[in-house]
């Protein structure tokens, strides 16, 4: 019997690099598995996979998804390459199953998979699915999704949750005891309105909050302005050790471990972990995201009862952001149901769920 070979493709950021490397983990552990992917030159992959220790084969695919006319355009006319690109690499690999993690080249090499009859299987980490994943969404044989809404898009659907690093699984929440501390980030390159304006009410929130302390990850390129940001609101004058400003966080499990509340995007990876350690969260979704998943991402974890969410407008407004930051951190008794209810939306075993199902598929494929 030949060895499984499943061909993971897709990527671009990483929120579909991430949970993919951890099911391809999982594959090889559990199933001896060979695991190739296949992205694109612009994307995150380029980075991650080789770093994993993964094959990576590049395709060249356009974007459809908020572009120009004329970029679709070129997209479109160029699909057919690519498509002969996919099944002349399929045909070379030889996978019992593809599974498709979202992005440029998932369409292209879902599609070549379901013209093969190669067995499929959809994994989407936002509650609003990206158009590559609507567009084959009931033609695969199998999907993996994080939030249950995404689920009427898919065939065989099953609700799997993100695969996430063990460490915010081992977080445990602060005691009620203990200093309030507030962790704000955007991201490993940071996010500008996050960086602007919770400067802006530092000082304020510093006075109304006996005790706190925040951290602040603001991206390399931002780390000077700022840290400018925070000098210029006063808190030098209250006490300069209750604001740390760092260009990046290398272990975000442990700050996640001190945190009280984490003010953060709403990227489907960043909720997963906020999820697995059972954080309380005040969500400023980026109003730029395709599909507007981000939005929709933190509304199903404001309907959970586990984040407060401020749209972009309401976090340019001081008046809000204060009241809404002093509000939950004065709350202990708000923020541990928070707590309790985000812990709920989380799915340990993500990965070996995801890993186990495509070991199926490729085995009756065969």
């Amino acid at each position: 019997m030949d060895s499984l070979r499943v061909l993971i493709a897709g990527g671009g950021t990483g929120g579909h690099i991430i949970p993919a490397l951890a099911v391809a983990r999982e594959l090889k552990k559990r199933h001896g598995a060979e695991v190739v992917f296949v992205g694109t030159a612009r994307g995150m992959e380029t980075r991650l996979v080789p770093e994993a220790g993964f094959e990576l084969r590049l395709i060249d695919v356009g974007q459809l998804n908020q572009v120009s006319l004329a970029t679709r355009v070129r997209t479109v006319l160029g699909l057919p390459k690519c498509l002969f690109a996919c099944r002349a690499m399929m045909k070379e690999f030889r996978p019992g199953a593809v599974f498709g993690v979202g992005g440029y080249a998932s369409g292209p090499a879902m599609a070549a998979a379901l013209w093969m009859g190669v067995p499929t299987m959809a994994f989407e980490p936002n509650a609003m699915p990206g158009m590559a994943n609507r567009l084959v969404g009931k033609r695969v044989q199998a999907a993996a999704v994080n939030f249950p809404d995404a689920a009427k898009w898919f065939r065989n659907c099953e609700v799997t949750g993100i695969p996430v690093r063990p460490e915010f699984f081992a977080v445990r929440d602060v005691a009620a005891s203990a200093r309030p501390r507030l962790l704000v980030f955007g991201g490993s390159q940071g996010a500008r309105i996050l960086n602007t304006n919770v400067p802006k009410v530092a000082k304020e929130l510093l006075e109304a909050v006996p005790g706190l302390t925040i951290l602040h990850q603001s991206g390399g390129k931002n780390l000077e302005v700022t840290q400018r940001a925070y000098a210029a609101s006063g808190v030098g004058d209250l006490d300069a050790a209750r604001v740390e400003v760092r260009a990046f966080i290398d272990d975000m499990p442990a700050r996640f471990a001190e945190a009280s509340l984490v003010m953060a995007r709403s990227g489907a990876s960043t909720v997963a972990e906020l999820a697995a350690a059972g954080k309380p969260s005040l969500l400023v979704p980026f109003a730029a995201a395709a599909d507007a998943h981000q939005k929709r991402n933190a509304e199903a974890m404001v309907a959970a009862g586990a984040a407060v969410m401020l749209e972009e407008p309401e976090v340019v407004e001081p008046g809000r952001l204060l009241a809404e930051l002093t509000g939950l951190l004065k709350d202990q008794g708000r923020l541990e149901a928070m707590g309790v209810a985000a812990r709920a939306q989380a799915h340990k075993d993500a990965a070996e769920r995801i890993a186990d199902r495509l070991a199926e598929l490729a085995g009756a494929g065969n």
